[in-house]
């Protein structure tokens, strides 16, 4: 079983490697230096890998048949199955505050974009006020809540940690971007565990929006939408 865990394990540290290495801004200015009438697909095929490269680390985590290390039962099973329901219906209420066309790539490709960057404006949505980072926090919600065998466990602090590093990975190219904007919204609002006393009312994230829009705090231009989503970067509105 520890040969199999070891497998697992370099699975997921090599996706996670991959995913941050084409997530990154030099590998985005490198392809378009030298490739540029590849950049309208860059984003489109970007995601297709995401998910195409998921195969061989679920195929770790879910083909074993390993006996459980705990499972939930009677009220405990209730409460984590309506744990897990809701961030599902959590993740379908966000995308009501996402461009799906310019998160997917398919935008780009049909208006064939080829700016490495494409930023837009600050944005706070409702879920973005009280965590800074929605999806990372509902997709932690749905691992954690299912039964445990031993891969199951290695998976899932594996992509906790990688959800945890890399969220501050992506924070560090927002607050260039969003300048002062950014930083006084990671200073008001937690990362990945929402807790009721730090939040931003409605007002005040309308208020941070608009200093986000102030090319003064970024210096960027404010006429293009950049891909929302977690997992790449995001504007508050990307993991």
């Amino acid at each position: 079983m520890l040969a199999d865990l070891g497998w697992l394990a370099l699975a997921w540290l090599g996706y996670f490697l991959i995913h941050s290495l084409l997530a990154a801004d030099f590998s985005k200015r490198w392809v378009g230096t030298h490739w540029p009438r590849l950049m309208p697909a860059y984003r489109l095929v970007y995601n297709l890998l995401a998910v195409l490269l998921l195969a061989l680390p679920l195929y770790f985590t879910l083909m074993p048949d390993e006996p459980p290390l705990w499972q939930w039962h009677g009220a405990w099973r209730w409460l984590a199955d309506g744990l897990a329901l809701a961030a599902l219906l959590g993740f379908v209420y966000s995308l009501r505050y996402y461009d799906g066309g310019v998160f997917t790539g398919l935008s780009q490709w049909r208006r064939r974009a080829g700016q490495v960057e494409e930023p837009g404006d600050l944005r706070i949505s409702p879920l973005h006020r009280h965590v800074r980072h929605p999806w990372y926090s509902l997709g932690l919600v749905l691992l954690w809540t299912r039964d445990m065998n031993a891969p199951m466990l290695l998976s899932s602090l594996l992509i906790t940690l990688y959800f945890v590093f890399g969220s501050r990975l992506e924070e560090r190219k927002l607050e260039q971007r969003y300048g002062e904007a950014y930083a006084t919204y990671r200073r008001a609002v937690p990362g990945l565990l929402p807790r009721p006393w730090r939040r931003l009312a409605p007002h005040q994230a309308s208020a941070l929006e608009a200093r986000g829009r102030n090319p003064d705090s970024s210096g960027w231009p404010r006429d293009k939408k950049m891909p929302p989503g977690e997992g790449g970067e995001t504007p508050c509105c990307k993991s």
